[in-house]
């Protein structure tokens, strides 16, 4: 089955082929890093790296491209109070600067420790600046561009297309509009381009032919998916909140300047909901990786939970649901190891499984098949060699998964390799009464193709 995509510009799943045969540009937008990453905006970061392994399986290569804003994102996406980064300054009583490279760390170790392979290309706002200068120079050249006292705007009246992606009700927002416009001409316009304001000392604040200021949000994105993919490439990826604002800016900068929309494809990652209500940095309980980890969780159990559900649907996050995906995953990755060196995997359950990824990443079908395979009448080192192939996608680690090696006292050992011994030679009553014995001792044996396992409890 060829690969299948839901394009949010199309409102439809449609088939999916490369501008250039063999080879997928893709953009995804990084984080702001005034702050860590709380697991809500993770969940896009899972579902993009489940979109790379489902392109690489097909046989593509991929280049992966993203950004990191560290300037330029004001706390309104009307492009009215402070820069997140100035904000977050302020909080933490570090400069700008130290905080954007504390959080981008944070947010590296984040991917780690949900195995998110890294992009191709990192790029860092505060590191383009000349691309974005120029890029609205292009935009200004065509004539879509007007001067107030406090920036250089977007006049989005001149664009009869502006807002498709997000399909805006323009007449309706400019009719609707609750704040006050200011100098702003029309309630979608948007600032490519702030001055500093001469009341306050910025941090992050440079020259350009409009004067000393910084950046808007939006043409960070596209001026550096310009400078490393292009005019027009495969595939633009983000959360379900930039299909109406940030998105559609990107859109209209990019048809503005070079007359494309950016991107063949827009993809979008929908929300974790925590008690019903979008989690976000200020609900009452940010939920961080490190917090699951220092609550006992893998953090990988967090990526498996993610998988049950699919990418455009909202997941509801709960403890009792995470504790659940901690077992399930505990329970796969002992059934991987039981199940010894793997084999050859068999053909027909990898072009199911992958005809259920090409179904627009169809992850919880995937998952589902998974154990109807485990369940098969399969040999023992087919099972791990498919399950390992279904692994690629899942990005769960199982290939390197042990069991933790626990320090068994020499009395404990000597009793679970008699019981090995007896259930070996099928002396089944006597490893049953061996396997009892453990138990009071306190310890519980798994036993796996070639060897055992022994755990506390």
């Amino acid at each position: 089955m060829p690969l299948q995509l839901f394009d949010t510009w199309t409102r439809s799943v449609r088939e999916f082929t490369p501008l250039k045969a063999g080879e997928v540009g893709l953009y995804t937008c990084g984080p702001t890093v005034y702050n860590y990453a709380h697991i809500g905006n993770l969940r896009t970061y899972l579902f993009e790296d489940g979109l790379v392994r489902t392109l690489k399986l097909n046989g593509y290569r991929v280049n992966h491209v993203m950004n990191i804003t560290d300037v330029g994102h004001l706390v309104s996406d009307g492009d009215e109070g402070e820069d997140k980064m100035e904000a977050g300054s302020r909080r933490t009583g570090q400069t700008a600067w130290t905080i954007a490279a504390l959080y981008t760390d944070a947010f590296r170790a984040d991917l780690k420790a949900l195995n998110i392979n890294e992009p191709d290309v990192w790029c860092k706002a505060t590191d383009h600046i000349a691309e974005q200068i120029s890029f609205i120079e292009e935009i200004e050249k065509k004539g879509y561009t007007y001067r107030t006292s406090d920036g250089i705007y977007f006049d989005t009246a001149k664009q009869p297309s502006y807002g498709y992606l997000g399909r805006l009700d323009i007449a309706g927002l400019q009719a609707g509009a609750r704040v006050d416009l200011g100098e702003k001409k029309n309630a979608t316009d948007y600032a490519l381009w702030k001055f500093s304001s001469p009341a306050e000392k910025r941090q992050m604040e440079w020259d350009s032919p409009w004067g000393r200021g910084f950046p808007g949000w939006h043409i960070e994105c596209s001026a550096m998916a310009h400078k490393y993919l292009g005019e027009y490439f495969d595939i633009h990826c983000g959360g379900e909140d930039h299909i109406t604002v940030h998105h559609p800016n990107e859109i209209s900068q990019t048809e503005a300047a070079y007359g494309t929309r950016l991107a063949n494809f827009w993809m979008h990652g929908y929300f974790i909901l925590l008690n019903s209500a979008k989690m976000s940095k200020s609900s009452g309980e940010f939920l961080r990786v490190q917090l699951l980890i220092d609550k006992g969780y893998d953090p990988i159990a967090y990526r498996y939970l993610c998988l049950t559900a699919h990418y455009r649907s909202q997941l509801t996050f709960s403890w009792d649901a995470l504790d659940a995906a901690q077992t399930a995953l505990e329970r796969l990755r002992n059934t991987a190891y039981g199940l010894g060196a793997p084999s050859t995997a068999d053909q027909d359950f990898v072009g199911r499984f992958m005809a259920m990824l090409n179904d627009d990443l169809n992850f919880p079908q995937a998952l589902a098949l998974t154990y109807e395979m485990l369940k098969s009448d399969l040999g023992a080192g087919v099972k791990k060699a498919t399950l390992l192939k279904f692994d690629e996608a899942f990005g769960l680690g199982l290939a390197g998964w042990v069991p933790k090696v626990e320090d068994v006292p020499a009395d404990v050992r000597a009793v679970a390799d008699a019981r090995w011994a007896a259930r070996n030679a099928k002396n089944w009553p006597e490893a049953d009464r061996l396997r009892s014995e453990l138990t009071a001792l306190g310890w519980t044996m798994k036993d796996g193709k070639d060897n055992y396992a022994l755990t506390r409890g």
